[in-house]
């Protein structure tokens, strides 16, 4: 994948996220196919270059969830960036407004944790066993 991106595209945020985890790349399809407007660029957190074109990302841990960042550079981390995705979806933002609600932004960043730390043994492709949780 070529990291070098034309800056048209930098007007989109960037969703980075676990390439290798098929539950990751299931929930990223989702988002996919309803982000009519292209708001989003996909990228699995293995791509070459990659924290060459967004330093940032090799100063935190990934094992805590994927990364939104958006034009200005700002970057959103696993519940908070499911929020951001959440209020630029059709639909999903019906419900996004929520994350505000008091005690909601705590307990649905817990959730989140939690699956980011059980994403592997989530995912289907683990019938065999090789997926254990960390």
């Amino acid at each position: 994948m070529n990291t070098d991106l034309p800056n048209t595209l930098r007007r989109r945020s960037t969703l980075v996220y676990d390439g290798d985890c098929s539950f990751c790349r299931r929930w990223v399809a989702r988002i996919a196919r309803r982000d009519l407007s292209g708001t989003f660029e996909f990228v699995p957190r293995q791509t070459d270059g990659l924290t060459k074109r967004f330093p940032k990302l090799g100063e935190g841990d990934f094992d805590t969830g994927m990364r939104l960042i958006t034009p200005d550079d700002a970057i959103h981390v696993g519940a908070d960036a499911a929020y951001q995705i959440a209020r630029s979806l059709r639909y999903w933002r019906k419900i996004a407004w929520l994350y505000h609600v008091p005690g909601i932004h705590g307990l649905t960043r817990s959730a989140y944790a939690w699956i980011a730390a059980h994403r592997q043994s989530l995912s289907r492709d683990c019938d065999d066993g090789t997926c254990k949780p960390p």
